[in-house]
């Protein structure tokens, strides 16, 4: 016969595996899209793709009648153009747009000098072939960066066009 302690102890493990299993359901995917509103499009998808070294999986537009149904625009159509560091399915999806509103010349020189979404992390397998396609395009290294993480990585620190923070680390080679 079991002793009641291994049987409440099952009761409480079984209610545990279904609180975390039903958790974790709500989410039929587990890749999130970031939409970024950029000044320039064509000027960021140059710092994107061939700073940077992302792919474009894809364009897509929001026309008139969706963006104002949705609450997304009153009424704005605009195209996104969907950038990736792989194009795969399993893989996050930078979106930008542009609705050509001027850049705002006071970029923060700091991440706290800002609310809501200041930076993003890219991990890389090298980070030389990355900060040499950065410096032909002149954009400037943050900070004393690279910066040494441990024995094997290393952290560098740019901004693109419209100020948000970009987080790259690896080794350097």
């Amino acid at each position: 016969m079991k002793s009641p302690l291994f049987t409440i102890f099952g009761f409480i493990t079984a209610m545990m595996i279904h609180f975390t299993a039903h958790s974790q359901s709500n989410f039929s995917s587990n890749l999130i899209g970031s939409g970024v509103v950029v000044s320039d499009l064509d000027r960021s998808l140059d710092f994107y793709i061939d700073g940077i070294g992302m792919v474009k999986a894809y364009n897509f537009t929001i026309n008139e009648e969706f963006s104002k149904r949705s609450g997304l625009s009153n009424g704005v159509a605009v195209e996104v153009s969907v950038l990736k560091l792989e194009n795969s399915q399993n893989a996050n999806e930078w979106k930008l747009m542009s609705f050509g509103n001027k850049q705002d010349e006071s970029k923060p020189a700091f991440i706290q000098e800002g609310t809501g979404v200041q930076y993003i992390t890219i991990n890389v397998k090298a980070l030389n072939p990355v900060i040499k396609r950065l410096k032909e395009k002149g954009v400037k290294l943050l900070g004393s960066t690279p910066t040494p993480l441990n024995e094997n990585l290393h952290f560098v620190l740019v901004q693109d066009p419209d100020g948000i923070f970009i987080e790259l680390t690896g080794p350097l080679e």
